[in-house]
């Protein structure tokens, strides 16, 4: 039942890079007036078109990234999915602790979301089944998640259409304008160092038997469109694939990247450090440029890396940092 995409988010789960969790954002904490009653019929990422009667308000999230954003709305969902792992590793916003935990992200209970009665059941999934089995008695919104061809623009749509759905359009693009400000600002402050043009990676891993994995965030991943759009150059050109724009090597496959000014990114938030850890007697890895500079920055735990305008900002911010520190 599980999709591709469910597969890549598990991985993710595993390879992402830490408790510490951010205050609730002032457009969360303090919710504007009641939104409008009037009927809603929003398109989503599958072209259908979602009929609400009126805005939702009771709404369940099955993945991080649009409970996130939801939350950073001013809308609390009343159920989401892997509640405790979400405060691990998105930090951007905090739940409530009414929110209830429906399951898994890649395995949903049906019953437990149907027991919460909700207006609304937004999910990041081309799990088709599932979609047709919470259809049966809750509208679903289903948003595209990730496109490496086009990923900023594409959580923009995200936010913008589950704005609309809760009637929250005019924070929505508070949020939106909000992160294009951080950006702007964050160029600014790299360029003024001297950082313009500067490469980057962005990385994660984790422990097989005696082997470590690193996934890199290549072109079109959200974090490499985030580090263009403040003036740095993704250094890594290796394969990746064409939803999320990650790709998979070895300690070895990393010795392309030569250039003595690249730095390296990596997270760690569920406090598995296998670059610190596992990689600290490798040869190769302490031979790599970035490694013999000092120039491994692990980035502060809790940023979600496949997630909102929030934590695009916390991920931009902690660039910023390593570049003008």
């Amino acid at each position: 039942m599980r999709s591709a995409l469910t597969a890549i988010a598990a991985i993710a789960l595993l390879a992402a890079c830490g408790t510490t969790e951010a205050p609730v954002p002032e457009q969360a904490a303090s919710a504007s007036a009641e939104p409008s009653a009037a009927p809603v019929t929003v398109t989503d990422s599958r072209g259908k078109e979602v009929k609400l009667d009126q805005p939702a308000t009771r709404v369940v999230s099955l993945e991080w990234a649009e409970t996130e954003i939801l939350a950073s709305l001013g809308v609390m969902p009343v159920g989401a999915a892997d509640v405790k792992g979400f405060a691990v590793w998105d930090t951007a916003v905090k739940l409530d602790p009414s929110v209830q935990d429906v399951g898994m992200r890649q395995e949903p209970s049906v019953d437990s979301i149907s027991a919460l009665d909700p207006d609304l059941v937004v999910m990041e999934s081309d799990d088709v089944e599932l979609a047709a089995q919470l259809e049966k008695f809750v509208p679903v919104l289903v948003a595209k998640g990730s496109d490496a061809t086009r990923n900023l623009a594409r959580m923009r749509e995200d936010v913008t259409m589950i704005a609309t759905a809760v009637g929250k359009t005019d924070e929505g693009a508070k949020l939106l304008s909000d992160f294009d400000a951080a950006l702007a600002g964050g160029k600014a402050k790299i360029e003024a160092a001297g950082g313009a043009g500067k490469p980057f990676v962005m990385a994660d891993g984790w422990k097989q038997g005696s082997s470590i994995s690193i996934r890199l965030f290549g072109k079109g991943s959200l974090v490499s469109e985030i580090g263009g759009q403040l003036g740095l150059e993704n250094a890594w050109k290796g394969e990746a694939d064409k939803q999320w724009g990650l790709g998979t090597t070895d300690v070895e496959g990393l010795t392309v990247l030569k250039d003595p000014e690249t730095r390296f990114f990596y997270n760690a938030s569920d406090g598995e450090d296998v670059f610190a850890d596992g990689l600290a007697k490798n040869a190769i890895w302490k031979s790599l440029p970035f490694v013999e500079k000092q120039q491994v920055t692990r980035m502060p735990d809790g940023i979600w890396t496949f997630g909102g305008p929030l934590s695009a900002q916390q991920y931009a911010d902690a660039l910023v940092k390593a570049f003008t520190g």
